[in-house]
């Protein structure tokens, strides 16, 4: 009922009509009639002042106030879309709008400081940054990921997905899909100053990462670092954070990082394009529509993202990655291979880059050994025989005689066997030959001696070397330099000439 209709039940009551012929002559109830008079009445009655707060009108949210204290009290930075979508799940009818406004008033914001934008023509910017989270996932438990973001400066339409790492392999690989899911890349692109972009600063000058500047080449577009701590010079990417906490992880739980790709890619991120921005005014996808024809477009061939680097065979016929052990023929015991990883899938190759093993990429929760039953030795003990006595002629001409008193003497010979051609991976070859060729003069043919005799006469490989050729990358620089030499004695023998004239004062 509106403010006119009342009006005119009251002026007619007034006017001496009863309350059956005002019913009638309105078009209402009686009893309508009886309740509006009735709430006149007592209002009339009641103390009047000129600054009395206005009378709220009951709302449709009024039934879901309770609901809404509770969600504010577990998540006090909750959104009004995240709020009306809780609602919605609960049975409210209503629209956006009016729980926004519900929300000002249970919550009020504080006032924010104005900031001035820079904005950039369509297709002319891109802006890419990572941002850590720890979020509690149902089958994988507590684990921190990263959101990799990449926006464009005009339309404001973005891709987002969740990543293990802010490695160099992880940063240009999510850059591919970026640039297909948004139809090309911008002409420049904004970044942070992290090691897979910029590997120093000579001054207020980026000294870029070569491998990086290579990618940015591949696809024609020009990497810019921005002014270290000052994060507002990226704002387009930066504030978006604040909202993938408030909008997408707020009051949702997710199986896995999987999952929460999956949800973010086909649920979260179509909304957002559909959504008007805030400053813009309008949808990301009609914008983006005006700026794709400005995109560099894309190399017929995409820029090759996978991993390569070598690892040492161990005497278990498994090479080690992330944490996870993938088998290769046992024959290779030894040897160091070189190794392609891509998103999904390790591909192991010979010496001479010809593929022998392919395993899909293990994931959290899974069994760390990946084994395939054509990668172990067999029951044919002649044939093992055979195949280890070739490895055993490749370290010299006292390699196969070795090999037959190993096999001789200890009872798991060929095991052990196995154990000497693992010593490859953690000694230099010549070593491993001459510490053989020494146990074979003296007749020990054991595992023990040989490795004795490399513990008192070699050195074993780097520590860097023997995790692999790409692990700098993800040790800090710190530790990757040269230890400082230790000073010469000469430099204190100064000191024992100070100690030798305190004496002689002391004697005075």
């Amino acid at each position: 009922m509106n403010d006119e209709l009342r009006a005119e039940i009251v002026r007619r009551f007034y006017g001496g009509a009863s309350f059956r012929r005002i019913a009638r002559a309105v078009g209402v109830d009686r009893k309508t009639v009886s309740r509006v008079v009735e709430a006149h009445q007592k209002q009339r009655a009641a103390p009047h002042a000129a600054l009395a707060p206005p009378v709220r009108r009951g709302s449709l949210l009024d039934s879901y106030e309770g609901q809404i204290a509770d969600l504010l009290g577990r998540y006090p930075d909750l959104t009004a879309i995240r709020l009306h979508e809780e609602l919605s799940a609960s049975g409210f009818k209503g629209g956006y709008t009016i729980v926004r406004e519900r929300l000002r008033l249970m919550r009020p914001r504080p006032v924010r400081e104005p900031v001035v934008r820079f904005e950039t023509g369509p297709g002319v910017q891109a802006q890419m940054d990572h941002s850590p989270f720890d979020i509690d996932f149902t089958a994988e438990g507590r684990r921190r990921v990263y959101a990799f973001s990449l926006i464009l400066g005009y339309s404001r339409r973005r891709y987002l997905t969740f990543v293990d790492s802010q490695n160099f392999t992880t940063t240009i690989r999510e850059h591919v899909c970026a640039f297909e899911h948004l139809g090309g890349a911008a002409t420049v692109c904004l970044y942070d100053s992290f090691k897979a972009v910029v590997v120093r600063w000579e001054g207020e000058q980026p000294v870029y990462n070569p491998r990086f500047l290579a990618f940015a080449f591949h696809y024609g577009f020009r990497p810019w670092a921005c002014k270290r701590r000052r994060p507002q010079t990226k704002g387009k990417v930066e504030a978006p954070f604040r909202h993938i906490v408030l909008n997408l992880l707020n009051g949702r739980t997710f199986v896995s990082r999987e999952d929460l790709n999956t949800f973010t890619r086909d649920v979260w991120l179509p909304k957002v394009d559909l959504r008007p921005h805030r400053t813009t005014g309008r949808p990301p996808l009609e914008l983006w529509d005006q700026e794709r024809p400005h995109l560099l477009a894309l190399p017929e061939h995409p820029y090759d993202t996978a991993e390569v680097f070598y690892r040492a065979v161990g005497p278990e016929w498994h090479i080690p990655y992330r944490q996870h052990f993938y088998s290769v023929p046992w024959t290779r015991i030894g040897q160091w291979l070189p190794v392609r990883a891509t998103e999904q899938e390790l591909i192991v190759y010979e010496p001479d880059v010809k593929e022998i093993a392919r395993h899909r990429l293990g994931r959290p929760g899974d069994d760390p050994r990946h084994t395939l039953p054509e990668h172990a030795p067999g029951a044919d003990a002649p044939r093992r025989y055979e195949l280890l006595r070739e490895r055993f002629t490749e370290l010299g001409p006292e390699g196969p005689p070795f090999l037959d008193g190993l096999i001789r003497g200890r009872r798991y010979g060929k095991e052990e066997a196995h154990r000497v051609l693992g010593l490859l991976g953690t000694y230099e070859r010549r070593d491993l030959v001459a510490a053989i060729e020494r146990a074979g003069r003296y007749r020990a043919h054991s595992l023990t001696a040989v490795e004795r005799i490399l513990a008192a006469q070699a050195q074993p490989r780097a520590p860097l070397a023997a995790l692999g050729l790409e692990a700098a990358d993800h040790i800090p620089l710190s530790l990757r330099e040269e230890k400082v030499p230790p000073r010469s004695g000469a430099d204190y023998l100064h000191l024992l000439d100070d100690e030798e004239d305190d004496h002689d004062q002391e004697g005075v």
